[in-house]
């Protein structure tokens, strides 16, 4: 294997995890904007049942 390949081999892999990283990253952000959602519908339901 040349140097070329080991290069063409590592950018390749490099690629891969961002890739994969970006899509986990995605993923977090989602997880965290449902929770502040429940967290915000949770809170409206307490003041709804309370205010009365």
């Amino acid at each position: 294997m040349g140097i070329r390949d080991q290069f063409q081999d590592k950018a390749k892999e490099l690629a891969e995890k961002a890739k994969a990283s970006g899509k986990q990253d995605e993923a977090s952000e989602r997880a965290s904007q449902a929770a502040d959602q429940a967290q915000d519908r949770a809170r409206d339901a307490f003041d709804e049942n309370f205010d009365k």
